[in-house]
C-alpha cells in the first residue's frame, strides 16, 4: 500500500458507514467508533474548566458586593445578572462537543485508519499504517482516552483542518488524534495488533497495552509503538 495520505472532501452519502467508498478486496473493518461527547466536552472544549471559572467569578462578584455594603437582594441580583452569560458559554461548548462527537466516525481496518470529521463540511482522512511512525496512548479515569498518530511521511495535515482531532500544541508537525474514545485501551490493542499483523512484527504486552517490539512505557499513562 502507498504511504501517501489521502483527503476526501465532503460526500453526500456513504456506501459504507464512516467510509467514503467501499473497501477493496482483502481489507476489513476491525473497529468503528466516535468520541464520548462528555469526555470530549471536558478535554477538548474545557467545559469543566469553564464551570470552575464562572463559579469563581460569580463567587467573587458576590463577595465584593457584600464588601461594598450592598444589601442581600442587590448582591443576589448582581450574581443573577451574570449567570446567563455563564450558562450560555458552558452550554455552547457542551453543544459543540456533542455535535463534534455525533458527526465524527473513526474507523480502523487491517490496513489503515480512517477519520471522518467535520460538523458543517465533512472531510475524510485516510491514514495507511505505512504512513505512520507511531501511536501514542493516553487513558482517562473513566476509561476513555486519546490515540495520537505520528505521521512519518512528508505529507502534513493542517492543524486547523484536524482540530479538535489533533494532539494539542503540535502546530509545526500536527498529529491526528482519535480523541476521547470510549474503552481506549481496547481500541489501542486492536490498532497495535493490526499494525503488527500488517507489518509482520510480533506483539508484546506492557501493562494493559499491547504493542509491537519497540513498545516502551511513557509518562502520563502513555505508550509508544513504532510502526514498521
Amino acid at each position: 500500500m502507498s504511504k501517501q495520505l489521502f483527503i476526501v472532501p465532503e460526500h453526500e452519502f456513504e456506501p459504507v458507514h464512516g467510509l467514503p467508498e467501499k473497501l477493496p478486496a482483502g481489507e476489513k473493518i476491525l473497529w468503528q467508533g466516535s468520541p464520548d461527547w462528555k469526555t470530549l466536552a471536558n478535554e477538548a472544549f474545557h467545559v469543566r474548566k469553564l464551570i470552575i471559572y464562572f463559579a469563581i467569578i460569580l463567587s467573587l462578584r458576590g463577595v465584593f458586593s457584600v464588601a461594598d455594603g450592598r444589601a442581600f437582594g442587590e448582591t443576589l441580583l448582581s450574581i443573577v445578572m451574570l449567570a446567563p452569560l455563564a450558562l450560555i458559554s458552558v452550554s455552547l461548548m457542551a453543544w459543540m462537543a456533542w455535535l463534534t462527537a455525533r458527526t465524527t466516525m473513526y474507523t480502523i481496518t487491517n490496513q489503515r485508519i480512517v477519520m471522518r470529521i467535520g460538523i458543517v463540511l465533512s472531510v475524510t482522512f485516510n491514514l495507511p499504517f505505512k504512513a505512520l511512525d507511531g501511536v501514542r496512548f493516553r487513558q482517562f479515569s473513566n476509561g476513555a482516552g486519546d490515540l495520537p498518530l505520528t505521521i512519518g511521511t512528508k505529507d502534513r495535515i493542517a492543524y486547523l483542518h484536524l482540530w479538535p482531532h489533533a494532539r494539542p500544541w503540535r502546530f509545526k508537525k500536527p498529529e491526528p488524534m482519535l480523541r476521547s474514545i470510549p474503552e481506549v485501551a481496547t481500541v489501542a490493542n486492536i490498532l497495535t495488533t493490526a499494525i503488527i499483523e500488517a507489518s509482520g512484527g510480533s506483539a508484546v504486552t506492557v501493562g494493559n497495552t499491547t504493542g509491537i517490539e519497540q513498545l516502551t512505557p511513557l509518562q502520563s499513562n502513555q505508550a509508544w509503538a513504532s510502526a514498521v
